[in-house]
């Protein structure tokens, strides 16, 4: 399985930071244990490329520094030329991920999943939204039109639900948590919004009764943003679940999508767990997963 990655850059926080940009070095350093993937550096994304999804003003703003204070600290992280290189490789990387899993049915992203990015503004570490800029190039490049977007990220994506809410072909599922940022929701295609301290059990009944709906719309392409921050250890995710809980949810999705047979792309979104160590561990497991589900022989 081909994976993109971009930790190589450096993303430029000042060391008092609180986002675990950590996490994504230990999860390319544990899944570089196991023979069955294959890294590539994220190329980065064209920003006329970006602007296929976003406002070019704001695109431009991005690029050479010109963003508000208020625009800045919406975002929630500082300025700086580093921050710039690294969000357009963690764009890129899911760009890359999309083109190879024309071919090879699935791929992933070792970043991205950035769905509180809106058209025309970033928010909650979210500059631009790489799923977004993805489902636009394919459009712009090729004769596929429907997608799919199964986001299971804590949070709800509400950049990915205001982009998309009047797009009747691109369908935007979100399971979330009902009292978590953002405070102020967007409408997605379909809403899930969980109590706090919902269980794995709770979870996953709820997942059951809406996941189809991903598939009986058909996409020609489907994205999983697979956030593991539902982890009862999340600093930032006021739910239940336990690594098996996150197990079975991504079970779930991939003999899903395995069985319906439409190119994948995996981002992982959010994670925050203390320690953080535990967030790279439930990432592994996700994309561990998916390459045993999508390398055994096709479901009947």
């Amino acid at each position: 399985m081909l994976v993109y990655y971009c930790d190589h850059i450096d993303m430029g926080l000042p060391p008092e930071h609180r986002f675990p940009a950590s996490k994504y070095r230990l999860l390319r350093e544990s899944l570089q244990k196991d023979s069955r993937f294959t890294f590539h550096p994220a190329p980065l994304a064209d920003p006329a490329t970006i602007a296929l999804a976003h406002d070019p003003l704001y695109v431009d703003a991005v690029i050479h520094g010109t963003l508000t204070p208020a625009a800045i600290r919406r975002i929630g992280f500082p300025w700086s030329p580093q921050l710039v290189q690294r969000t357009l490789a963690s764009a890129g990387a899911t760009l890359a991920a999309t083109q190879t899993a024309l071919t090879e049915k699935v791929s992933g992203a070792l970043a991205g999943g950035t769905h509180h990015a809106f058209y025309a503004e970033g928010s909650g570490f979210c500059v631009f939204n790489d799923i977004a800029i993805a489902i636009a190039h394919v459009r712009a490049t090729t004769k596929l039109t429907r997608f799919s977007v199964i986001d299971l990220d804590v949070h709800q994506g509400d950049g990915t639900a205001q982009i998309f809410a009047h797009d009747p072909e691109v369908l935007t599922l979100s399971l979330h948590g009902q009292n978590n940022f953002p405070f102020r929701k967007q409408q997605s295609t379909i809403d899930v919004a969980l109590p706090d301290h919902t269980t794995d059990a709770q979870y996953i009944e709820a997942l059951e009764k809406v996941l189809h709906e991903a598939f009986t719309h058909n996409p020609d392409f489907v994205f999983y943003q697979s956030g593991v921050d539902p982890l009862k250890e999340d600093t930032l995710g006021k739910l239940d679940l336990t690594m098996p809980g996150l197990k079975a949810r991504d079970e779930m999705v991939f003999t899903a999508a395995r069985r319906y047979a439409a190119p994948l792309v995996i981002t992982i979104g959010g994670g925050y767990a203390n320690p953080i160590e535990l967030t790279a561990a439930a990432h592994v497991q996700t994309y561990q997963l998916c390459a045993s589900i999508f390398s055994s022989s096709p479901p009947l």
